[in-house]
């Protein structure tokens, strides 16, 4: 078990990840273009909860989220209709995130979206470029803000 937080942490990491989520929401209403996929909110609770964790960084959350989807499109363009595609797009995208360091455990969901919405390539730039990183300045901006520290000094 992780030890027991501070009252005051676990209230500032559910608000700033609602803020985080709240934020792609409302930039996805304003340009009518898809910003939030499920996995993000998965990347908060590691980015508002855990923000000094190796897999909450910077380079994790936004390379693990890019790694993962290229993986599920890829997989999703040689075998779109298999329903063992999805299952190896995450075995994929787990071995591709480990491969080059980016482990982010949110991101291996991405493949999974990406085979029940069947997107095209644009899918790769918006959400899954723009939004971890639009998450990683919202994070870093609100644990100045609150006193915090991210991304982690070591």
């Amino acid at each position: 078990m992780l030890p027991k937080p501070k009252a005051l942490a676990v209230v500032l990491a559910g608000v700033g990840g609602a803020l985080a989520i709240s934020a792609l929401l409302l930039l996805g209403s304003a340009t009518e273009l898809l910003m939030v996929i499920a996995p993000f909110g998965a990347s908060c609770v590691l980015m508002f909860a855990l923000p000094a964790a190796p897999l909450s960084q910077p380079v994790n959350v936004v390379g693990g989220h890019v790694v993962a989807a290229f993986a599920g499109m890829l997989a999703l363009a040689f075998f779109p209709s298999e329903w063992w595609g999805a299952a190896f797009g995450v075995g994929l995208a787990i071995s591709g995130m480990m491969a080059l360091r980016v482990t982010h455990p949110p991101a291996g969901a991405n493949p999974i979206v990406i085979y029940g919405l069947q997107p095209g390539w644009e899918f790769m730039i918006v959400p899954i470029l723009i939004g971890p990183i639009l998450l990683v300045v919202i994070a870093t901006l609100y644990h100045r803000v609150t006193g915090g520290t991210y991304p982690s000094k070591s």
